[in-house]
């Protein structure tokens, strides 16, 4: 599965009631869970113990691959933040929907792969460390450049700060044509060109 070693395969079933209870989920929020996860399951862990040509890295020392079965493709963000919550370790997620799967992982904020095939979806396992191997799923799986003289953190900063400039450039633009008064309309006008050159 997702092309890696046979030694990571563990097939370790994950109950939602065991979510559930560690939780204590008020039932609207058992609801919200069930109504986009069908079924749970650690599906392979990646250490030294399982692939011995990789050496412990210094924060990494393993990672779990989680197969999420949902019941619909736009799953709702928060349950997959809540089941990073539940377990403390290092997972990378594969949400599968019917022959498609999205992979996802929690690195700043969780990063987030286009769907895939199933059979075409592989989990890279490039590095000599963990730490490496680990930096470079955290890069294919949000779209990043694991070989940037910014580190992935700071890539995610970036994007995250132009995402939200060309919120603001989209919301002062809508404001701008629905703007009767000339004054104001010329104000954000120029508010929009000063966020735009910032984009540059």
């Amino acid at each position: 599965m997702f092309q890696l070693p046979p030694t990571t395969v563990i097939n370790k079933p994950l109950y939602k009631k065991a979510v559930f209870g560690k939780f204590n989920l008020k039932a609207v929020e058992r609801n919200h869970f069930d109504a986009d996860i069908s079924r749970m399951s650690l599906v392979a862990r990646i250490s030294p113990a399982t692939v011995p040509a990789l050496a412990e890295g210094q924060n990494i020392k393993g990672f779990y691959v989680l197969q999420v079965i949902l019941k619909q493709k736009e799953y709702d963000v928060k349950n997959i933040l809540l089941l990073h919550k539940l377990i403390p370790q290092n997972l990378v997620f594969a949400l599968q929907y019917d022959e498609e799967t999205q992979l996802c992982v929690f690195h700043t904020r969780l990063q987030q792969s286009d769907w895939k095939q199933t059979e075409a979806t592989l989990i890279p396992l490039q590095g000599l460390s963990l730490d490496d191997v680990w930096n470079n799923i955290v890069a294919t799986i949000g779209g990043l450049d694991a070989q940037a003289e910014e580190s992935i953190e700071e890539q995610i900063i970036q994007r995250e700060q132009r995402e939200k400039l060309l919120r603001q450039i989209e919301s002062l633009e809508k404001q701008c044509r629905t703007e009767k008064q000339t004054r104001k309309k010329y104000e954000l006008h120029q508010q929009i060109i000063k966020s735009k050159e910032k984009l540059k």
